[in-house]
């Protein structure tokens, strides 16, 4: 099996245990290459996660959420990945250092695999992006709010004032869109989750929408915007800007290790 190994840079610790990683990986049987980055720290000749030939079986991520993001984001097409907890919740990662390795060496083709719905942002019928987790419109200029108009399959759900407002998946229920005040869903529901971000007024509540809908959401206020996908990438959007958000055609694929989605929100979020 081939295995791709990409880590957080940024740190000393990671990029060393994508070494031991890899030697161990070597040592089971396996192909083992490393991403760009991560093979310049090691002084090995990397691969490009985007190149349209990149191709491995697994890719293994060693960091928290945001490397995980940063990786299914780079992906010129989804393969399986798994992450290994470097970071402080990580609830993307599904393994802890100290199982890691364990797991790893035993795998074998074909993978179990869960895949996870994204969502893809189009602004006037040009693709702006992917996202895992969610696709954020605030301000672009700080205390100001927004007015927003929703839409459904072309019929209005309502109009509001806020801070902003988040688009997420299922996936990202426990992320952004529940420090705000949605609701935490099973991956396993494909559906929309948008929360406004402190809205102005009370009845402006989130909604949970099926992932078959097409939303369409609409600045109606003259103050300039940005949309940011999954945290990592901003896009000036104007004013008065139009946007329609579907279910992305591509799913993430993520390694299933057997551990259920509420075993991870038990240990990772209400033990907090």
């Amino acid at each position: 099996m081939k295995v791709c190994v990409v880590s957080r840079i940024d740190l000393k610790e990671p990029i060393e245990n994508a070494q031991s990683l890899g030697w161990m990986l070597l040592d089971s049987g396996h192909e083992v290459v490393y991403e760009d980055s991560v093979a310049s720290e090691l002084g090995y000749e990397g691969v490009s996660l985007s190149s349209p030939d990149f191709s491995a079986d697994l890719v293994v991520v060693l960091g928290g959420d945001g490397s995980v993001l940063r990786v299914v984001r780079m992906l010129a097409r989804q393969i399986p990945v798994v992450g290994v907890n470097q970071g402080r919740v990580g609830f993307l990662t599904d393994l802890e250092r100290e199982h890691a390795c364990a797991v790893l060496s035993n795998l074998t083709l074909p993978l179990a695999v869960e895949p996870r719905m994204r969502l893809s942002i189009e602004q006037d019928g040009k693709l702006l992006g992917s996202a895992l987790n969610e696709a954020v419109v605030v301000t672009s200029r700080p205390a100001k709010m927004l007015q927003f108009a929703t839409f459904v399959n072309g019929s209005k759900v309502g109009e509001f004032r806020a801070d902003g407002l988040i688009i997420g998946t299922p996936t990202g229920s426990t992320a952004y869109a529940m420090s705000a005040g949605g609701p935490i869903v099973d991956p396993l529901i494909e559906a929309f989750v948008l929360v406004p971000l402190a809205p102005y007024m009370l009845s402006s509540r989130p909604y949970l929408i099926s992932s078959q809908s097409e939303i369409e959401v609409r600045l109606v206020s003259s103050k300039p915007a940005q949309l940011v996908l999954d945290g990592q990438m901003q896009i000036d959007l104007g004013e008065e800007a139009t946007l329609v958000v579907r279910k992305s055609l591509e799913p993430a694929l993520f390694l299933n290790v057997g551990r259920s989605f509420f075993e991870k929100v038990e240990q990772k979020l209400r033990l907090l």
